[in-house]
C-alpha cells in the first residue's frame, strides 16, 4: 500500500514570504511545516495498492486541461479541536476554477475505491500543528497580524506519495500536471 494525496504547488518565493511574516509574528522557534511541506491539499487519497498507482496518475491527466489559477494569501487563521487551536494556517482566495478542479477529482477517483469528500473543500496551507496549549497571546497574534496579500500564480498540481517516519512524514512527487498559461 502506498499513501497519496493530491496538492496544488506553491511558488518557492510565495513559500519564503509566507515564511519571512510568519516568523515576523511567532519567531521561529516552533516545529513548523517546512517549507517544502507547504502545499495546498485539494484530495487526500489515503493507502491504495501500489498496483493503482498508474492507473490514477493517467486518470489525473484532466487537470491539464486547467488554467493557471491566480490566488492570494491573505491572513491566518486557525482551526479548532474541543475548543482549542489545532491547526495554524494561512488563508487563500483562489480562482473558482479550484472548485470543479475538486470536484473532478473526487469524481473521477471514486472509480478507485476512493470515497468522496465530504466536507466542504476549504483552501489553506497549514503552517503549525499545535500540539500543546501556546497561550492566548500566540492566537490573538496571528489573529490579528494583517499583511499585505501575496499574490501568485499556481501553474501546477502534483500527485504525493506521503511516507510516515518517526519524525514526522515526508512527501514524494510521483507526477506533476502543468496548468496552462493564463490568456490574458
Amino acid at each position: 500500500m502506498i499513501r497519496l494525496f493530491i496538492a496544488l504547488n506553491i511558488p518557492e518565493d510565495v513559500k519564503l514570504k509566507l515564511i519571512e511574516i510568519r516568523d515576523l509574528v511567532a519567531g521561529s522557534n516552533y516545529k513548523w511545516e517546512v517549507k517544502e511541506k507547504l502545499h495546498l491539499t485539494l484530495k487526500f487519497i489515503g493507502d491504495v495498492p501500489e498496483a493503482n498507482i498508474e492507473s490514477i496518475a493517467e486518470e489525473l491527466t484532466f487537470i491539464q486541461s486547467f488554467q493557471s489559477l491566480k490566488s492570494e494569501i491573505f491572513n491566518f487563521d486557525f482551526f479548532f479541536r474541543d475548543k482549542k487551536p489545532a491547526i495554524l494556517f494561512a488563508r487563500l482566495k483562489i480562482d473558482p476554477s479550484i472548485y470543479k478542479i475538486v470536484d473532478e477529482l473526487n469524481t473521477k477517483l471514486e472509480k478507485f475505491s476512493i470515497q468522496k469528500e465530504v466536507k466542504r473543500f476549504k483552501p489553506h496551507l497549514t503552517l503549525l500543528r499545535i500540539k500543546n496549549d501556546l497561550g492566548n497571546s500566540f492566537v490573538n497574534n496571528f489573529k490579528n497580524f494583517t499583511f499585505e496579500p501575496i499574490d501568485f500564480t499556481a501553474d501546477s498540481i502534483s500527485l504525493f506519495n506521503s511516507k510516515l517516519y518517526p519524525g514526522g512524514s515526508k512527501y514524494f512527487e510521483i507526477k506533476n500536471y502543468k496548468l496552462k498559461e493564463l490568456e490574458i
